[in-house]
């Protein structure tokens, strides 16, 4: 009687370890089948598109919201900023955003504020020269790294390219391209889908 017990002892034993381990291995498991779901799914909230409130942003203010991991700029340019459009055009490389517009601008944004509101500029805040993110020199006037007709804009701190403000980039610079005007469309007067445009293009 007692050999049978401790056999049958022993046997409970091995029987809970098993299923113990087993256990284990199935957490481990479904760990690894959640993991692999996680990828994708963060890609997709990464590319899909984002609505941002507009309503609080002032003339002469700037907001920052990500979009494909980008930083995307939403400036509202006062009427002073708007008028100095034109007087950037001479000293600009691509006044007309004819570079590779597919990519960078939008038809709608081939203009001269590049977007569709005239106040409101949204550009993709990256130097296109090597992915840096130029510093906010919106101020008009001389100032160190500026030339003495500075009339606002952005200045990339890595390599010293300048763009105005509407993104457009500066002749003799290192960055060979305007600042990326991402496709974007708007909700009413306080709501901007960035990401999406009215055609459903992305």
């Amino acid at each position: 009687m007692s050999n049978e017990k401790q056999v049958d002892s022993s046997r409970r034993g091995l029987l809970v370890a098993t299923c113990a381990a087993g256990g284990v291995v199935g957490l481990g498991a479904t760990g690894a089948l959640v993991s692999t779901f996680q990828p994708s799914e963060r890609a997709k909230a990464a590319g899909a598109p984002v609505e941002v409130d507009i309503s609080t942003l002032q003339p002469g203010e700037k907001k920052i919201v990500e979009w494909r991991g980008k930083p995307v700029w939403i400036l509202k340019r006062t009427p002073e900023m708007v008028a100095s459009l034109a007087k950037d055009e001479a000293d600009l490389a691509d006044p007309k955003s004819e570079r590779t517009p597919d990519d960078l601008t939008p038809e709608y944004a081939r203009n001269q504020h590049r977007s569709i509101k005239p106040e409101i500029l949204v550009a993709v805040g990256i130097c296109s020269h090597l992915g840096c993110s130029p510093s906010d020199k919106l101020t008009p006037g001389a100032q160190p790294s500026l030339p003495d007709n500075w009339g606002g804009g952005f200045l990339c701190p890595c390599h010293g390219s300048t763009f105005d403000l509407a993104g457009r980039v500066f002749k003799n610079k290192p960055a060979p391209d305007n600042l990326q005007v991402p496709r974007h469309m708007y909700l009413g007067d306080s709501k901007l889908i960035i990401g999406k445009d009215e055609k459903g293009e992305a």
